[in-house]
């Protein structure tokens, strides 16, 4: 039995909604961050979802931006590339969910695209402990610098073989982590959103994160808050929205 509901997450102020997926005895979690307005349920996040939840994985689909950052955003798009803003919001997430008694001590996967990529590895930085796997669509580490050799969570990039950018960027990227990385190039065929929310990619990602995520023992210690990485060695400092409001789903 998978327990579905929407949740608000809290962090200094600020609300955003998550759509949270609660399967019986859960193993581990994935968060999907998304910097873009509403991109939370699409049907490829939905059938990956789906996916995971089956596999014993929670899930939490979030667009890590509140109503009203949501309606300024699709107007001016500019917080969706506001990397800084968008890890601190991360982070704030992934503390709120190991405060959730549902999801203490779980480990934690981020799936995410675009700038949301950034702000995953960032966030996958600053709590190493707690992020144990990464699965990128289109994403863009390049907004990351040199913070990327700090990265120690292995990674699958999914990038459409036609992008040439994204490819390389991907390949620099996982060639500067300290992590296992694994480059999955897709047809135009897989990539588009009908396709994608077949097994193709859907299966490539989920078996990424079964695979590397178990309920294995995690210090809760070692996630307390750690520095930024260093001025000019990233993009804007991934500063904390503040601690999340511990309340009940």
């Amino acid at each position: 039995m998978v327990l579905e509901k929407v949740v608000p997450i809290p962090a200094a102020g600020v609300v955003w909604q998550a759509d949270v997926a609660v399967p019986d005895d859960p193993v581990g979690l994935v968060l999907f961050a998304h910097g873009s307005a509403r991109a939370r349920r699409s049907p490829w996040g939905s059938a990956l979802a789906g996916r995971l939840g089956r596999a014993g994985l929670v899930t939490i689909r979030t667009d890590l931006l509140a109503p009203h950052e949501q309606y300024i955003d699709e107007r001016a798009a500019r917080l969706r590339f506001d990397v800084g803003l968008l890890a601190g919001r991360l982070v704030a997430a992934v503390d709120w969910l190991w405060d959730r008694p549902q999801t203490a001590r779980l480990p934690v996967g981020l799936f995410s695209d675009g700038t949301g990529a950034a702000a995953a590895l960032f966030a996958a930085v600053r709590r190493p402990a707690a992020v144990q796997a990464m699965v990128f669509r289109d994403g863009r580490p390049d907004r990351v610098g040199s913070a990327l050799g700090e990265v120690h969570a292995p990674t699958l990039f999914i990038v459409s073989e036609r992008d040439s950018t994204l490819v390389t960027l991907s390949r620099q990227a996982a060639a500067s982590m300290c992590a296992p990385c694994q480059l999955q190039l897709a047809s135009d065929s897989t990539i588009s959103v009908q396709a994608a929310a077949t097994d193709h990619i859907a299966g490539r990602a989920s078996q990424w994160f079964t695979g590397h995520l178990d309920s294995r023992s995690t210090d809760r210690a070692a996630v307390a808050k750690a520095p930024s990485p260093a001025e000019g060695a990233s993009a804007p400092s991934c500063s904390d929205d503040g601690p999340a409001t511990a309340t009940p789903w």
